[in-house]
């Protein structure tokens, strides 16, 4: 019986840890043990059941975000071996141990993993992330998008919010007022709805105010760490031409 307790599997975790938002950070160890299809959101409810770490000490549950558990809502992106991502997708038996989990540094931290993403928010307000339409009134069936426009704009609208483009790219940090890709991709979707285009000139305004287009370096980080496939560079290229169109057009008093 004990050499079976011996020979189970475990999986160790190293969690940078805050206990608030001016608190030093510090890592804490946790084996658990494993199940097989464990991701790191079952790990973490596995260590919530039993806040024991490694060295058999008990100690308060480690806090993070997550509600759809299915890569839709954005919640739970940390930064796992290195690398900024969901959690719930994050599949332990693809994961090299020890496992390394970390809250993403582009944001501030309000408690262990769960962070403030409002930065990202407050960006997407700066651009008129919406249609202007609040459905008060009937207004009826709104004009039609082409299938080809529509088939690409679908691509855009799986922003799920989850900041992990943010956190991979060199130019948003607590230095630059850079409104980061999602906002921008964002901007090229809502311009090109038959409604929302209504608006296309304060948005692209917008992106060429200061933390702008501007800001991008072109690293190409965020298109290869978007958890949905995003064409990230492609919509920053595009509203990169829709700015210096518009700026030209001011030029010229069109």
């Amino acid at each position: 019986m004990a050499q079976a307790a011996a020979d189970k599997k475990m999986v160790k975790f190293i969690v940078t840890r805050q206990d608030s938002a001016d608190a030093k950070p510090y890592t804490e160890e946790f084996e658990i043990p494993y199940r097989p299809n464990m991701n790191v959101i079952s790990a973490f409810m596995e260590i919530q059941r039993n806040p024991v770490n490694s060295n058999g000490q008990k100690t308060t549950p480690v806090c993070w975000e997550s509600n759809c558990l299915e890569e839709v809502c954005g919640a739970c992106s940390m930064v796992i071996n290195g690398k900024p991502r969901q959690a719930c997708t994050a599949l332990v038996d693809k994961l090299e141990q020890p496992i390394r989990i970390a809250p993403m540094s582009t944001f501030p931290v309000v408690r262990d993993l769960v962070i403030d993403r409002g930065r990202m928010f407050a960006a997407l307000k700066k651009v008129k992330a919406w249609i202007p339409i609040d459905g008060t009134y009937d207004l009826g069936p709104g004009p039609r998008m082409a299938e080809s426009k529509r088939q690409w704009a679908y691509e855009l609208s799986k922003c799920m919010t989850c900041g992990v483009c943010l956190e991979a790219c060199p130019n948003v940090n607590e230095k630059t007022d850079f409104i980061g890709p999602a906002a921008i991709s964002q901007v090229r979707l809502f311009n090109s709805h038959p409604t929302g285009e209504m608006n296309k000139d304060e948005r692209l305004e917008a992106l060429m105010d200061d933390g702008g287009i501007e800001g991008c370096g072109n690293s190409q980080n965020c298109v290869r760490s978007c958890p949905k496939g995003i064409p990230l560079t492609t919509s920053i290229a595009a509203m990169n031409k829709d700015t210096t169109k518009h700026l030209f057009k001011q030029w010229l008093g069109m």
